[in-house]
């Protein structure tokens, strides 16, 4: 097996890393184009071949994804996340929707056990947000709004496991909810969050799990087929099939 130059493989991984660090700092979120390689190449000063190389690594890691004639784009957030991305994408919708539901549901009942004041705060901040992004009609918006929420619920439930877990499903979740929500908001369509939070506010851990449950099938309304919650449970939205989770 030939051997290869330390001192390439060195500045190859350093470009890893420097584009790694855009992608997981959010400079460039899940869905940007990111800079073509000639610009790569003037910003970060080194060979064609090295970014090249460096981009496709971050592709074969699940983070970007090269589309021949449009440009590199985004993907995850991690390299968990990217190979979740790869093999959950076309995954039965409802099967989404269990796990969603399983996890959020767990994770609001421990946030109504541990939050905090400050967590409090920002769940009421970030619910005022998703509000005002609904409003403004702007669909990639109020994805983002949503998710922010639904991750920050997740936050305070200081189960650091849980929440990277729930992280690298982020960009899944915010991807099946564009494709629910549609490039229009519907406002027939809206779903109100303000049980759940009001739940984990008072520290009412089996009305916060209820609500969680059963968010994921109202907004895949559309796409599951039967019954709108999960077997045997009472969440919020049963038979109802609003877009936005």
């Amino acid at each position: 097996m030939p051997l290869t130059s330390p001192r390439r493989s060195a500045l190859v991984d350093q470009v890893i890393a420097q584009l790694r660090n855009q992608i997981t700092s959010g400079e460039w979120p899940v869905g940007a184009r990111i800079p073509t390689e000639p610009e790569l190449v003037e910003m970060l000063g080194v060979a064609r071949n090295t970014v090249r190389e460096a981009v496709r690594a971050l592709a074969h890691n699940g983070l970007l994804d090269i589309r021949q004639g449009s440009g590199t784009y985004v993907l995850a957030t991690s390299e968990l996340a990217g190979v979740m991305h790869r093999r959950f994408a076309g995954a039965d919708p409802r099967h989404v929707a269990e796990v969603r539901s399983t996890l959020e549901s767990a994770a609001a009942r421990l946030a109504a056990e541990r939050r905090t004041e400050r967590d409090v705060a920002q769940l009421d901040a970030l619910l005022a947000r998703r509000e005002e992004a609904w409003a403004s009609g702007d669909a990639e918006l109020f994805v983002a709004a949503d998710v922010a929420l639904h991750m920050a619920v997740v936050a305070a439930s200081h189960n650091e496991v849980l929440i990277e877990l729930y992280a690298d499903l982020g960009d899944l979740v915010a991807e099946w909810l564009r494709a629910d929500v549609g490039a229009d908001l519907d406002p027939a369509a809206h779903l109100d969050h303000a049980r759940l939070i009001e739940a984990v506010r008072r520290g009412d851990g089996d009305a916060a799990a209820s609500e969680a449950a059963g968010y994921p099938f109202v907004c895949l309304g559309r796409q599951l087929q039967g019954p709108a919650g999960p077997a045997g449970g009472t969440g919020a939205g049963a038979g109802v099939t609003p877009a936005g989770d």
